[in-house]
């Protein structure tokens, strides 16, 4: 079964999201972003990462991006966003973009980005 890491600076979203994505066959493990930290669960066998664009606080998006490929380089980054299309800014660091509210569309591109074995591609 794959992993996939939900990083969010809203608890809610946290617990809907990590719903939504164990409903689709994943385990499920979170970050939750404060105003200045996020606490990336270094020693988890991540296989994805799906991560809110907006974020409140001094971290953005693309910190916390960097900060996930420091710690996991091979693991592709979904960018999840209430935004019409993915910014330019965290683009080089996303393999898929979903609106939210979206709940099928994500798990397709999960899905997608792992491969039909369930593990991440190789890019």
């Amino acid at each position: 079964m794959s992993t996939v890491l939900i990083v969010d600076d809203d608890p809610s979203h946290l617990k809907l999201y990590s719903w939504v994505v164990q409903r689709g066959g994943f385990r499920t493990v979170t970050a939750l972003v404060q105003r200045q930290t996020v606490q990336i669960p270094e020693t988890e066998p991540i296989d994805l990462a799906v991560l809110d664009y907006r974020l409140g606080g001094q971290l953005s998006a693309v910190d916390v991006a960097k900060r996930l490929r420091s710690v996991f380089p091979e693991t592709p980054i979904v960018v999840l966003s209430d935004m019409q299309w993915l910014p330019e800014d965290i683009a080089p660091y996303a393999c898929g973009f979903v609106r939210k509210g979206e709940p099928e569309e994500l798990l397709q591109t999960i899905t997608s980005a792992l491969g039909e074995n369930g593990n991440a591609k190789v890019q």
